[in-house]
């Protein structure tokens, strides 16, 4: 409609005194504003990713009604608009299937939209890397608020978190939980809105963005219904005002600096594995690129400090109580470059310093010390070897010790169907020491990675008293799952890497602590073997993009068209 430009605008449109500002104002008259509020500046996009398929979010319009409070107490005008939302249980092939449109979405919207600042509202695992990847894109001052994690349930008379469908659920495929018991688990293991109540993906993601300056300190561990979670919305609302008037973006944010601290930040906590893929997509936007040997080395030399569910006893709000994020950044010491920007505008030198007396807290064993670690070194392993050429990632922290330097015999299964068909077959050549590996579920092969990277225990072992064995695939696992898992084998089995040659019984050697994952078979003998085929190529649509352009999990499973053109590596100069 407009006569002047198709040029992006920002919120002078409003202002305007020709007929496009005159057009601008006369159709947000109509919604009902006045003509005073109309001209209020800057103008803050409300970015929400709020649904009724996604109950993980459900309460993200009670936020966005006190991020407009905040907005409007800094002079701001606040406008509200949605994006498609990404629902981890109910999406399907997989949420990351539709990451990357999310994150063309909240990029185009933003770009298109006459704002001068946004603010994200995500939760559930793929929403926060998607707003975050499409406004880095999109340059415009930003800032996130994550959904915040659900409340703790109850079961059993003990404190039920999401992990614990886990062991519940293999607890009833053996018979030891009744149908009666397993619906009454139904209706108690979601007991609010929120997202995952555990050191899953969306928590993960949320706090990763605070660690990048991207949230507001502190705000990530708030319970998604609470009091405290409603003020810190209106202080983002208040927030995206100031960074619009200063004009920050993403990318003064985002540096490899505040990548690495995000890393060690991910190992300290035990966040999830999912984060490796999301935050190298993230850095991508930006032409960073963390690389598999230097996200290797972050890992070595970054203790364990989080003792929280999934790999430890501990609750989320134990770890809220001993000071959130800030304290686990702050007892990391000089690991931390706290010359980054923290989501105030200061430095984390500078917030950690003004805040220190808030963390002055009674010992509480959810969070240690660097001298009392929950492990000295590497809650993620990331793997290079004849199996995955182009890298793989364990979660050691959430893994049985023990088969973290293991060898056996591989026990082959080509796609879900094949996994659920025979999985439990009492005839099925396996024992404990057996490796299971699952393949054609990667970023092609899946597509999008599913989380089925866990692959259940054989039901005959599983009687027996085995609770974990060593798995690999080139599929994703769920942030709030454990096990000795290999996830991201890369090239995947679709793209034609090693994966695509084991055969039953091929002897496959783990080695976290050296960092390998090796196909202890002949060379001669691989290459006689033909690879199990790939998937036939979609023709037309979202699939069809996706399967041409979709990048490997070492580079973000991004699009190779939406990232920067000049990535460079961390630890080489730019």
């Amino acid at each position: 409609m407009s006569q002047n430009s198709t040029r992006p605008q920002n919120g002078d449109a409003f202002n305007a005194d020709d007929r496009d500002g005159f057009l601008h104002r006369a159709f947000m008259r109509g919604a009902g504003r006045g003509e005073e509020s109309i001209r209020e500046r800057p103008v803050i996009g409300i970015c929400t990713s709020w649904s009724e398929l996604n109950p993980c979010n459900s309460g993200l319009r009670r936020l966005a009604e006190a991020v407009k409070r905040g907005v409007i107490q800094a002079g701001g005008l606040p406008l509200e608009f949605p994006t498609i939302s990404l629902a981890e249980p109910f999406i399907r092939p997989t949420t990351l299937y539709l990451r990357n449109l999310m994150a063309m979405d909240v990029e185009e919207m933003i770009t298109a939209s006459p704002i001068d600042a946004v603010v994200l509202l995500g939760g559930c695992d793929k929403t926060v890397p998607a707003q975050l990847m499409g406004a880095a894109s999109a340059g415009k001052p930003a800032i996130a608020l994550a959904a915040g994690p659900r409340a703790t349930g109850r079961f059993e008379g003990k404190p039920l978190t999401i992990d614990d469908l886990w062991p519940l659920s293999d607890r009833h495929r053996n018979g030891e939980l009744d149908d009666a018991k397993w619906s009454e688990l139904e209706g108690c293991l979601i007991p609010g809105v929120g997202t995952c109540n555990v050191l899953g993906t969306a928590v993960t993601m949320a706090l990763i963005a605070e660690t990048l300056g991207m949230a507001l300190p502190g705000s990530t561990l708030l319970p998604a219904t609470s009091a405290a979670r409603g003020a810190a919305a209106e202080a983002t609302g208040r927030r995206a005002v100031a960074l619009a008037r200063s004009g920050q973006t993403p990318d003064d944010f985002i540096t490899s600096t505040s990548l690495e601290n995000a890393f060690r930040m991910l190992c300290a906590v035990g966040g999830s594995t999912n984060a490796v893929i999301h935050l190298e997509a993230i850095a991508g936007r930006l032409g960073h690129r963390l690389g598999l040997d230097t996200m290797a080395e972050w890992s070595r030399t970054t203790p364990v400090l989080a003792d929280v569910r999934p790999s430890g006893p501990y609750l989320l709000e134990d770890l809220q109580d001993a000071g959130g994020l800030p304290a686990v950044l702050d007892r990391l010491g000089d690991l931390i470059r706290t010359d980054a920007l923290s989501g105030t505008g200061e430095s984390w030198s500078e917030f950690l310093v003004r805040t220190s007396s808030t963390r002055d807290t009674p010992h509480n064993p959810a969070l240690r010390t660097a001298d009392d670690p929950v492990f000295a070194s590497g809650a993620l392993a990331l793997l290079r070897g004849s199996l995955a050429p182009d890298g793989a990632v364990i979660k050691v922290s959430a893994a049985d010790p023990r088969l973290l330097s293991h060898r056996g015999r591989a026990v082959v299964f080509d796609g879900l169907a094949d996994l659920n068909a025979r999985i439990d077959d009492p005839d099925l050549d396996v024992d404990e020491d057996s490796v299971l590996v699952l393949r054609g579920v990667g970023p092609l092969g899946g597509p999008g990675m599913p989380e089925v990277g866990q692959l259940p225990i054989p039901k005959k072992l599983m009687s027996k008293g085995v609770t974990d064995m060593v798995r690999i695939s080139d599929a994703r696992m769920s942030g709030t799952a454990t096990g000795a898992v290999v996830l991201h084998v890369a090239p995947e089995s679709a793209a034609g890497g090693p994966l695509a040659l084991v055969q039953d019984g091929d002897v496959i050697v783990l080695d976290a602590t050296a960092g390998r994952l090796d196909l202890d078979v002949d060379p001669a003998e691989l290459a006689r073997r033909a690879p199990t085929p790939a998937p036939t190529p979609p023709t037309r649509g979202f699939a069809a993009l996706y399967h041409r352009h979709i990048t490997q999990s070492p580079q973000g499973c991004d699009f190779d068209f939406l990232t920067s053109t000049s990535l460079t590596t961390q630890g080489e100069s730019s």
